[in-house]
């Protein structure tokens, strides 16, 4: 299980941080970083017959897209690129957290730790990217691990959240 989840996420934090990133670097690099958080949280039970993990994925990423979506009609932030008023909350940082949370709750600590990594990644690439303020993240960080964490159940007894 982890074995695999940890070296993909290792290859994200290595291959899609830009040396020297651009806006459209960093934007490339979030997209990534998501993706792969999303792909993990919705395959990794799939892959392991766990069909109960990848429903609740599932369910916690739906929520959070629903939060996510219905603040940004309401809020209608401008981004501090102002290319459009759907800055608040931040998308790509809630899904990650969503994704993390999920993974680490029905995993433990050993995928969630490295998947909460690439999650703060994603969201500092947001605001690199000038996509996000700060506070966008910070929101977006909170709706995704509230789903995360309330949505998904410890795969087993032997999950462990923390390493003691």
């Amino acid at each position: 299980m982890s074995r695999f989840a940890i070296p993909a996420i290792a290859a994200t934090l290595l291959f899609a941080t830009p040396a020297r990133a651009d806006e459209d670097d960093w934007a490339t690099a979030s997209d990534i970083g998501r993706g792969v958080l999303v792909v993990t949280a919705l395959g990794l039970p799939a892959v392991q017959g766990d069909w109960k993990g990848t429903k609740q994925a599932a369910f916690s990423l739906g929520a959070t897209y629903a939060v996510t979506s219905g603040l940004k009609l309401v809020v209608e932030e401008e981004r501090p690129d102002e290319s459009n008023d759907k800055s608040f909350p931040s998308g790509h940082t809630s899904s990650s957290y969503a994704a993390a949370a999920t993974l680490h709750k029905r995993h433990g600590w050993e995928v969630g730790v490295p998947a909460h990594i690439v999650a703060t990644f994603v969201g500092a690439a947001r605001v690199k990217a000038d996509k996000h303020f700060v506070h966008d993240v910070i929101a977006g960080a909170v709706i995704g691990e509230a789903a995360g964490w309330l949505l998904t159940s410890r795969k087993n007894d032997k999950v462990q959240w923390v390493p003691w």
